[in-house]
Order: structure tokens, then sequence, then C-alpha cells
């Protein structure tokens, strides 16, 4: 059956919510169970170490990267995936490993869809697949860096490692300023990380938040696979995402529950 193309997009959201976990747009979904679409979510920290209370204006920009774009063929170039490295599938696109080929995908629907419900998102793509030297101006970390120091919000798309090596799903905040509703949204979405995950990661140290969507395997790994449920995940995704960022730029303020962690001042780390 063929959809023109006014009805595509509203058909795709009409699926993407039916892939959506229930209560997955609720405020406060279960903290650890699995997901139905994405799997299981962070449980590093049953005590969570921060809670994101500082307000951002609706007028906030949101700058959008995706994890491993200027890393391929080097250290910290992300995952293959289970269905790579264990299934013997072949890899999404030649030279890129899978998880940069969702985390570029998802990216770009997250900002399409956010664009479209008004907030004011921008994806940044590096000029190359490989950028050695972290501290290149080109590198999502130095773009992201900067957009963070101006005030904005930089948001870095990842998936996670497949098998034991993987977490989960969930947001390791930036760690420049206090943790922001922004970062308390998307952490009741997706679930959380400590602040100082692995002491610290590069994006973090740089003000760039990090947001694991799932473990590359399984039931979300096959549907982002599967050409015929491919679209309609990852719009499932881009809601989830998007709608966690409209409620953190939106959130009335919690009740108080004291002192914020302090954030940790940005350093020249090697990439993890």
């Amino acid at each position: 059956m063929a959809f023109s193309a006014t009805a595509r997009p509203l058909l795709l959201l009409a699926l993407a919510t039916m892939l959506l976990a229930p209560g997955a747009t609720a405020r406060a979904p279960q903290a650890y169970a699995p997901d139905p679409l994405t799997g299981p979510r962070s449980r590093l920290g049953p005590d969570r170490d921060w809670v994101g209370l500082r307000p951002l204006g609706a007028e906030t920009e949101i700058l959008v990267l995706a994890g491993h774009a200027d890393s391929q063929g080097i250290a910290g170039a992300g995952t293959p995936g289970e269905a790579v490295a264990l299934r013997g599938a072949r890899p999404m696109q030649p030279g890129l490993r899978d998880e940069l080929h969702w985390n570029l995908l998802t990216a770009r629907a997250v900002v399409a869809l956010g664009r479209q419900r008004g907030l004011n998102l921008r994806f940044y793509d590096p000029p190359a697949r490989t950028i050695a030297d972290a501290d290149d101006p080109r590198t999502n970390w130095s773009v992201g860096k900067a957009h963070a120091a101006a005030g904005g919000y930089a948001l870095e798309i990842h998936y996670d490692a497949y098998g034991p090596d993987g977490v989960g799903s969930g947001l390791i905040p930036p760690l420049h300023r206090h943790p922001s509703r922004l970062d308390e949204s998307l952490a009741l979405a997706f679930g959380s990380y400590p602040l100082l995950y692995r002491n610290g990661l590069g994006a973090p140290r740089r003000g760039i938040a990090i947001l694991e969507i799932g473990k590359l395997e399984g039931v979300l790994e096959a549907a982002l696979r599967d050409p015929g449920r491919r679209d309609a995940t990852l719009t499932a995704i881009a809601l989830r995402v998007v709608e966690a960022l409209e409620r953190g730029l939106n959130l009335q303020t919690p009740s108080p529950i004291g002192e914020l962690p302090v954030g940790v001042a940005p350093e020249r780390r090697a990439r993890p």
C-alpha cells in the first residue's frame, strides 16, 4: 500500500508511539525495568549522586552530536554491535562501526523531529570521520565544548556496547556546571549514570552530555536492522528524546532535596 508524502510522517509517528514502552513518556518510569524497545537501563546508581535542578530557558540552543563521528579507525571508534561482532552480519556501512551508523541516523532524527515541534536544535557532523587529535577544533568534543561554554546544551548520542561490556540506556551528565533540568528529564526517560562514570569521560568533562540509547544487541538492534521496522524504531527513539527535552525546558521546580554535587572542571584527557 502506498502512502502520500503527507500521510507517511503521521504513520511513522503512530507506529513510533506504539513502539514506545508503556509509561515511557511519563516523568518517572520504573528505575531499572528493562524497556521493551531499548532494553536494560543503567543500574549503576541506585542512590543517584546527582539531580538536575538548574533551569534552562526555552530558547536554549541544543547541539546534537553523533558519538564517534570523528574517531573511525582509531581508538574510541564505538561498538560494532552484537550482530556484526558475534553473528557474522555485515556492517551497515563499509568503514563505519555500526554504532556510528545508528548514532548518525538517531541524531538527525532527533533534530528533525525537534525542529518540527519548535525546539531550538542543530546537528553538527565533523568534516572527517577520522580526526586523531581530540582537541582539533573540528571534533565533536571541541565544537560541543565551545557550545556548552557559551551557554548552550550539548548532547552526544550513543548506543552502548553489547553483552557484559555494556551497561544500558541512560544519561551521563556534563560536568562543567550543576546538572540541569534537561539532564534530569533525559535521565527520567532513559536512566542515569553516576556523575564521574569511569572517572569522568572526555565528553562530560568538556560540558557535553552523553545519552546512551541502549545496548546495541537483541530486540533493539534487530528492530534497527529490520528494513520494515527501522523508520518506526528511529522515530520512536527520537520521539522519546524530544519529549524529554521538551519536559526539561518546561519543568516546574521540584521539591528541594539538598545541595547538588559540584561539577568537575574540564581537563585534557585521552579518549576513552
